[in-house]
């Protein structure tokens, strides 16, 4: 199974006036495809911050996704700093440019500022973007979308058969009306007995009463099913009837 990691890049997201809405899409979708997201970081709109983490996650990972700063404004400094994470000249793309004059069919539309949403790494492989026709683009294992969350997913769906995943996420969520602390025992013996799927312990307060989710995680439906009988037969051993509850 390939791996994955994203990069949200934005002040805004930072300082709390944006909520991201990228990253669950993200995470969903590459699931699907059996590319696992195995780390996000959020940073600033920083040029030395964005080459440094780039540099790192795209040595580490798979894949790498950047979103949000390939806008028109003067803080939309992503282009400029992943073309210098890769030691590569920022170009106006002609691609791009080809893709904007059809769009604005007046030229006095396509002032300078949109003309920055031309500029991509020299070599890097556009990304359609089927919303407002702006491009992302793909350079190496990197690839770089929009923060608009209509707009990233579009472009997500442009790009995703260029991803080499494999076996899906499956997962079953078990929930009792028990504290994590009197599950804790039983729980890590099942998860040593069954090293191949995922467990994790989610506490909850509902209605007036503690209770904890039990997520488990695998990629082989009878595997994954084996763990799950497990964890429900221990929780019936405390005295407690699981029920199991629809994953989001």
């Amino acid at each position: 199974m390939s791996d994955a990691c994203v990069i949200i890049i934005g002040n805004e997201v930072l300082s709390g006036r944006t909520k991201d809405a990228n990253l669950s899409f993200l995470g969903e979708r590459l699931n699907e495809i059996g590319v696992r997201l195995l780390e996000a970081r959020v940073i600033a709109d920083d040029t030395d911050t964005i080459i440094e983490n780039v540099n790192d996650c795209r040595a580490r990972f798979d894949y790498v996704f950047t979103t949000g700063g390939i806008g028109p404004t003067h803080d939309d400094i992503t282009s400029d700093a992943v073309a210098k994470a890769f030691g590569l000249p920022l170009i106006r793309n002609p691609e791009a440019l080809a893709l904007l004059q059809q769009h604005y069919s007046n030229p006095e539309d396509l002032n300078e500022q949109r003309l920055k949403m031309c500029e991509t790494p020299e070599g890097a492989t556009l990304i359609d973007n089927p919303i407002s026709k702006a491009p992302g683009y793909q350079i190496g294992n990197v690839f770089v979308l929009a923060g608009v969350p209509v707009v990233m997913r579009a472009m997500f769906e442009s790009l995703k058969h260029r991803l080499v995943g494999g076996l899906p996420m499956l997962s079953i969520t078990i929930v009792a009306y028990i504290g994590e602390g009197v599950l804790a025992g039983g729980l890590g013996v099942v998860q040593e007995a069954h090293a191949d799927v995922e467990i994790g312990s989610y506490p909850f307060f509902r209605d007036g009463s503690l209770g904890s989710a039990l997520v488990l995680r695998g990629t082989d439906q009878a595997t994954l099913e084996a763990a799950a009988e497990a964890v429900r037969e221990m929780v019936r051993g405390l005295g407690v009837e699981p029920f199991e509850e629809a994953n989001a």
